[in-house]
């Protein structure tokens, strides 16, 4: 919503009474709201829904005296409304829209004798007014001031640091294993059998950039039917990888090793209640995704989970791989978020319409960090009640920190890259938080996060003269494999 907005402040006839705050949409044109509540006047709310106040013979005289009136938005313009509502005595009008809320617009020129507070609200949020509140309530309008900076970025920048140092620090521990089974050949061919990861060169890398372009251009046009989709690709990839994270830190543990025998195959008891453990996880989650009070915590975790198994087992074999993918996907995202608005036809950004859900879905992608906004405004109500973080966002420079950690343990060189570059996402991160404090709107983190992460790997590389072997790689899982 790019229109002004407010908060529609509701308390109920109990003792002590209960209060509750609601989105408006308010033209600042027409009328200036108090900043806070101690200036804000309080009215008796009337429902009139069963009616649209396109003509004053559709209430009884005297209904409205002294009160604030809340009507169904119908085929009469607001200021309309709001005349015949001033002349009736109201004195605030509210105006409940079944669709999505939209800017309020109309000639104010011709309606100068117009005083009384105008604003659109949900009507969802009338229904829920009543059940929450009772029949007799007070309401009042005000617009706050947007918060500088909302404390639950600190929340995101801890969860997408914690998540891509892990993420590296994992990879290379698998590395050290690998290079270990390299050196015992008696434990090669088991490793091998163990061995999950996937290898990206240059070709699909490419190929992977241009299936992310075609999905998110078909979740676009097709959004209602393929969110599901990605609902349900997130609820498997999820429980797989809540697993492989909990498998891995069990398998440290020496205690309840006691195995079953099956079809000829040995399994521990404890992975099989790990696994109906991580798929109840995920079940969970998709049955109350849309519980706001609590499903953001469990979509988070599973979500921590899934960016740490990707960037494990996604191997990029050098840092030129690395330059390809960080650098196309880096395009990518400046291109569907700043220059789609010329191309579509609401002026839109594809990346924010598919990431808010087009035409005001009720249904989001499972694709992004979630942490409640700690300061409270009209925003958080309206239509940001959260601050997010794109998984793209973890895993993409992931996987470059997690070649750094490998690089690290083949030559041995005391973590100098993989620190380097985790330090370097981490003030990317800060970087993005301060354009989005001081632009007020959300920004392709990618753009930050590439250039720190990049420039400071090649700079040590180039520090350490090591430029040449960073870029190619090493080369022994092709001298050691059959």
């Amino acid at each position: 919503v790019a229109a002004d907005e407010g908060i529609l402040h509701a308390s109920g006839s109990g003792v002590p009474p209960v209060t509750k705050d609601y989105c408006i949409i308010y033209n600042s044109n027409w009328v200036s709201l108090p900043k806070t509540l101690d200036n804000a006047t309080f009215r008796t709310l009337e429902n009139l829904t069963s009616t649209v106040l396109c003509s004053s013979a559709e209430v009884p005289s005297g209904i409205m005296k002294d009160k604030a009136v809340v009507v169904m938005r119908g085929n009469c313009t607001f200021l309309e409304k709001a005349r015949i509502a001033q002349s009736l005595g109201a004195k605030m009008l509210l105006i409940a829209s079944k669709s999505r809320l939209s800017a309020i617009s109309d000639n104010k020129t011709d309606f100068e004798d117009v005083t009384l507070p105008i604003a659109l609200i949900r009507y969802n949020d009338i229904v829920d007014m009543q059940l929450v509140l009772g029949n007799e309530v007070n309401v009042t309008l005000y617009s706050p001031p947007l918060p500088e900076f909302d404390y639950s970025m600190v929340v995101i920048f801890l969860i997408a640091v914690f998540t891509v140092a892990l993420g590296g620090y994992w990879s290379g521990v698998a590395e050290l294993e690998n290079l270990k089974a390299i050196a015992s050949p008696g434990e090669r061919e088991t490793r091998w059998k163990k061995e999950e990861n996937v290898t990206f060169t240059p070709v699909t890398v490419i190929l992977f950039v241009v299936i992310c372009c075609v999905m998110l251009v078909l979740l676009y046009f097709f959004y209602k039917w393929l969110v599901y989709v990605i609902i349900s690709v997130f609820c498997l990839a999820s429980a797989m990888s809540l697993y492989n994270c909990l498998a891995a830190l069990i398998g440290e543990i020496p205690f309840g090793q006691c195995r079953i025998t099956c079809s000829n195959k040995t399994i521990e008891v404890r992975l099989i209640f790990l696994a109906i453990f991580c798929i109840a996880a995920a079940v969970v989650w998709a049955v109350f995704r849309n519980e706001d009070r609590w499903a953001w915590i469990l979509q988070d975790i599973l979500g921590v989970a899934f960016c740490l198994n990707f960037i494990k087992t996604l191997k990029m074999p050098n840092f030129k791989s690395c330059v390809i993918l960080l650098g196309l996907l880096l395009l990518y995202d400046v291109f569907f978020v700043f220059i789609t608005p010329f191309i579509t036809k609401n002026g839109a950004s594809i990346m924010v319409e598919v990431a808010a859900g087009p035409f005001g879905n009720s249904e989001k992608l499972p694709v992004v960090i979630r942490v409640p906004r700690l300061e409270h405004s009209a925003s958080t109500l309206c239509d940001l009640p959260f601050s997010l973080l794109g998984f793209g966002d973890i895993i993409v420079p992931g996987l470059l920190v997690a070649y750094c950690r490998r690089f690290d343990v083949q030559t041995r060189s005391s973590s100098i890259y993989y620190i380097s570059c985790t330090i370097a996402y981490a003030v990317g991160m800060v970087l993005t938080f301060i354009v989005l404090a001081l632009m007020k709107m959300g920004q392709p983190a990618l753009l930050y996060l590439v250039p720190c992460t990049l420039i400071t790997s090649s700079l040590v590389a180039w520090r350490r003269k090591e430029m040449k072997k960073f870029w190619k790689g090493s080369s022994y899982q092709v001298a050691w494999r059959p």
